[in-house]
């Protein structure tokens, strides 16, 4: 079906609606606009995907690597960067949400052309229009198409820093198409930074997680986007550097614990199975 949205992408926004009406509060990341995007059938958190015990961990990573990117580009605006592109956007609602930041720079939303255009009449629909500093960026990868050429064409500037966010996609690609990308955001400005999510290997898992984990491989399997991809901390920020960046490190569920989940009554945590390479130029 033409112009539907990648259901991955729908399900990542689920996710995050149902930390505002199951997790207690303070929530880490309020966003219920993803839902009003989706808008999926009344009984959808009937879904085996939704159950509310098996996602409580996985929901967690997902507001929290959000939640982290979100403050990370609010301080490179503060320092002077106002580009800001995101790999595989999906129905990410930052420009939405968050307008009073997102209208200071150029934010450039990269993803396949049937979820673009799904979007865009999604966020005219709800009233939320295009506006002029919010590019939503067609590149039918399938196809070979070239993000890069795209960005271009939709008024990057590469002579400029920015900030580049790839989440919740790594592990669906080979390791060569990994390095790839990475060499490309190295050859960007100086300054520029790289926001990164990537998969742990099984064994790096805490143990208690590992069936969860086993079972979402399995998942992924099934529905015909198997994780291809898994890296141990060390050989992510290796890879980092040696394919053009100047600085690289990671950060693990206990900095997110640390930052936004600490003293919560509710024990809410997120899973340890998944990291965040963080990388500059």
């Amino acid at each position: 079906m033409a112009n539907v949205p990648d259901h991955t992408a729908v399900r990542v926004a689920l996710w995050r609606a149902m930390h505002v009406q199951l997790d207690a509060a303070p929530h880490v990341l309020e966003d219920e606009v993803g839902l009003r995007l989706a808008a999926p059938p009344e009984d959808w958190r009937q879904r085996p995907d939704m159950d509310a015990n098996f996602t409580r961990s996985f929901r967690a990573s997902i507001v929290a690597r959000a939640r982290f990117i979100e403050d990370l580009v609010g301080e490179q605006s503060g320092l002077g960067i106002s580009q800001y592109v995101i790999l595989g956007a999906g129905l990410d609602t930052f420009a939405q949400r968050r307008p009073e930041l997102a209208s200071r720079l150029r934010v450039f939303e990269v993803d396949q052309p049937d979820t673009q255009a799904w979007k865009r009449q999604r966020l005219v629909d709800l009233g939320f229009g295009i506006p002029e500093w919010l590019r939503l960026v067609p590149v039918d990868f399938e196809a070979g198409g070239s993000w890069w050429d795209a960005l271009a064409q939709a008024g990057f500037d590469a002579r400029q820093p920015a900030v580049v966010v790839s989440t919740g996609v790594s592990m669906y690609l080979t390791k060569e198409a990994i390095a790839a990308t990475l060499r490309q955001v190295a050859a960007l400005a100086p300054r520029s930074t790289l926001a990164m999510t990537y998969m742990l290997p099984v064994d790096r898992v805490d143990p208690e997680e590992r069936p969860s984990r086993l079972a979402s491989e399995n998942g992924a399997r099934a529905s015909g986007t198997p994780f291809i991809s898994f890296f141990a901390p060390e050989e992510i920020v290796a890879l980092a550097r040696e394919t053009g960046f100047r600085e690289a490190h990671h950060v693990s569920a206990a900095n997110y614990i640390q930052r936004y989940f600490a003293n919560r009554a509710d024990g809410l945590r997120p899973a340890s199975s998944e990291e965040l390479l963080i990388a500059t130029t």
